[in-house]
């Protein structure tokens, strides 16, 4: 049995700091919603396990994420579960968009599939990174904790265009600038993110006040009526962009 299943990309559409814990990491609240962009990744049953990868950049097969899901998951049933994987990679990385959490999700719910293992993939989740359960189901959802707690909503049909710079943010670096900056709405992580990598300001105020930031960034996004009116928003802009909808939950 092969699968080949969308790893889907997220939006934060809005993202509010609650404060940082004793153990470094950050409270949340923000409303996530998964877009249609995605990453694919293809898994089958093989004689031992395999990992390649084409588009944009991703980390060797020893430090991908999928390969760590593939190994928390072989841990929490007790054998191994030896998986050819193949992922073509186009969300960009360091983006705010959630491709690394997405990947990890979606290898757990693959080889879930092809070996017939019973298992609740929640747990697991959790332990890979804290967007990681959002993914398992997707959709849309309030997610307070430092992500994990989900709170699933219906999803309402919308457009969205998302420009990247190509500058890749450590989610560690914007939420350490944050303990120094602070910030306000719609994304608190803004000024943050502008504080770690000066180049994330001047893009913003080129893209204008109708675009916001999505998680930690870099990326932006703006909603729009339509897909037309989004390929207008960013047929004048020089790096990378998309037009993509809102997508229900697929779990």
């Amino acid at each position: 049995m092969k699968v080949a299943l969308p790893a889907r990309a997220k939006l934060n559409l809005d993202l509010k700091v609650i404060g940082r814990r004793s153990d470094g990491l950050h409270e949340i609240r923000t409303h996530m919603q998964s877009v249609a962009l995605h990453d694919l990744l293809e898994a089958a049953p093989a004689k031992r396990t395999s990992f390649a990868a084409g588009g944009l950049p991703v980390p060797a097969a020893a430090d991908n994420i999928v390969v760590k899901a593939l190994a928390a998951l072989e841990h929490a049933v007790g054998r191994e579960l030896p998986t050819d994987f193949h992922l073509h990679k186009r969300i960009p990385p360091g983006a705010g968009l959630g491709g690394a959490s997405s990947d990890a999700a979606t290898a757990l719910r693959a080889v879930k599939m092809i070996h017939g293992v019973d298992v609740k993939l929640a747990e697991i989740a959790r332990a890979l990174g804290a967007d990681v359960p959002f993914f398992v189901a997707g959709g849309r959802a309030l997610a307070e904790g430092i992500g994990e707690q989900l709170k699933p909503l219906p999803t309402e049909l919308a457009w969205f265009a998302i420009a990247w710079p190509g500058i890749e943010l450590s989610t560690a670096s914007v939420y350490g600038a944050w303990d120094e900056t602070k910030g306000g709405p719609p994304n608190e992580l803004l000024s943050a993110a502008e504080r770690a990598d000066s180049r994330v300001k001047d893009f913003a105020e080129r893209l204008g006040r109708e675009w916001q930031m999505t998680g930690s960034g870099s990326a932006f996004f703006r909603r729009c009526a339509s897909q037309d009116e989004g390929l207008k928003a960013i047929e004048s802009l020089d790096c990378w962009t998309t037009v993509t909808h809102s997508v229900g939950a697929w779990a």
